[in-house]
């Protein structure tokens, strides 16, 4: 069963803290929701490293790769000044996140596991 949930802000800190403990390595997709220029994904497929939420500086700050060889650098993502955060969790170590913006754009987080590399033989 899908459920989805809304964050309370005083609990972004925390959840975004778990939610890097929980899948960092994991494969992540970011998708830009924008009603003036639609859909359009930033990264597909590369390592999640971390999110976190500043609420001195009111941004949401995701960062991707950056832990291997084959992607040295950390490319950041950051959501400014968010209204709202949304997660979905339909199956285990799998989740949806969403966050909004102020001006209505929607970043959205889709957290995978990596898939297993065949065995060589």
């Amino acid at each position: 069963m899908t459920e989805t949930m809304t964050v309370e802000r005083d609990g972004w800190v925390g959840f975004f803290d778990t939610l890097t403990a929980d899948h960092q390595g994991h494969t992540v997709a970011i998708e830009l929701v924008d009603s003036e220029y639609g859909d359009q994904y930033e990264t597909e497929g590369l390592p999640f490293n971390y999110a976190s939420y500043d609420p001195r500086d009111d941004v949401v700050v995701v960062g991707v790769g950056g832990n291997s060889a084959r992607f040295p650098v950390v490319l950041r993502h950051m959501i400014n000044h968010p209204a709202e955060v949304d997660v979905t969790a339909s199956r285990p170590a799998e989740a949806d996140v969403r966050v909004i913006d102020g001006d209505g754009t929607a970043t959205m987080l889709c957290l995978r596991p990596r898939p297993a590399l065949p065995e060589s033989g």
